[in-house]
């Protein structure tokens, strides 16, 4: 049999593995993204950024359990300056792609670290993050849920964003609500979305300390890993029906196995971040996931996945 082929485009802009990571999962410091840099990952999702330096939410603000994760990490991040700074190195691999993953704390943030980004030729795409359920207060908790801003934001940011743009969503829970975003992205020059974020306002409980397991927001977190497979899938193969065919999409959630990134692809995803497996593995993940999506793809006769992306079947009565 021929060489499998896990190579993908993202309305354009090739990655050499449809396998990256996720913003916020080992991509924050320099270490962690020199790291990313010498895997074999497709391309580098840095840490979503802000205009100044965060230092995020009280500790223990992080937990894992056996099928996920429960966060509330507050955006802890080193500035827009320092993710720009990292991407001039001369180390840098012309041939491995940087995604600027951006979370303003307002609209008029977002818009500055959107201008700012497009001044830096390293940067191969922004991917902005309207969907952190972590920070209290922040404008885009709502703007992704009200069609009139979020139109006006979009109306605003295009007049002078240059580079490929992509929006990190929420979970979508009602059929009717990723119907109408589709309609609104899909008048933008949208390169990409990525779908999922962590499903917001989860609890975990210590049965023996009778607590929560983390302490901002009261315990309340986002939840990720295994668990929000399903509703990643579901929102992947939706979006995937009604957004326009140039858009890609990126699936990210609950993805441990070779299997797992099949399946994404299958309901129409062009590439894949992983989080929590990558904080439990750490960078050599990628290499496991590489093989095991290659022999997987190999026992269904697949030889790249442009064969069967979005080909998902649904069963009739």
């Amino acid at each position: 049999m021929k060489n499998v082929d896990i190579t993908t485009s993202i309305n354009g802009l090739k990655l050499k593995s449809c396998i990256m990571n996720a913003s916020g999962a080992l991509c924050s410091t320099k270490d962690e993204l020199y790291n990313l840099l010498y895997s074999s990952s497709g391309a580098i999702v840095t840490k979503s950024c802000t205009k100044n330096i965060r230092i995020g939410n009280s500790l223990p603000r992080y937990y894992e359990f056996d099928i996920g994760s429960i966060n509330s990490m507050g955006l802890p991040n080193f500035g827009i300056d320092f993710y720009l700074n990292f991407s001039t190195n001369k180390e840098i691999k012309k041939n491995k792609p940087i995604f600027l993953s951006i979370s303003g704390l307002s609209l008029k943030e977002n818009f500055f670290l959107i201008k700012k980004a497009n001044l830096y030729s390293n940067i191969s795409a922004l991917e902005l993050n309207l969907s952190c359920p972590n920070i209290i207060g922040k404008e885009e908790d709502e703007l992704i849920y009200n069609y009139e801003s979020l139109y006006k934001f979009l109306e605003k940011t295009f007049k002078y964003n240059k580079k490929p743009l992509g929006i990190k969503l929420p979970p979508f829970f009602r059929k009717k609500d990723i119907k109408n975003i589709s309609l609104i992205l899909n008048k933008f020059p949208i390169s990409f979305i990525t779908c999922i974020n962590s499903i917001p306002n989860g609890i975990c409980v210590d049965s023996y300390k009778e607590s929560t397991v983390i302490q901002p927001n009261n315990g309340l977190g986002g939840i990720g890993g295994t668990i929000i497979k399903p509703f990643a899938l579901s929102n992947i193969w939706q979006f995937n029906t009604f957004l326009r065919k140039d858009i890609s999409i990126i699936g990210c959630g609950g993805i441990i196995s070779g299997k797992d990134i099949f399946d994404h692809i299958l309901c129409g995803a062009s590439a894949v971040q992983i989080g929590t497996q990558l904080i439990k593995e750490g960078v050599s993940v990628f290499n496991r996931l590489h093989k095991e999506l290659i022999s997987f793809l190999k026992k269904k006769n697949y030889l790249s996945i442009d064969n069967f992306k979005g080909k998902l079947k649904t069963i009739y009565n």
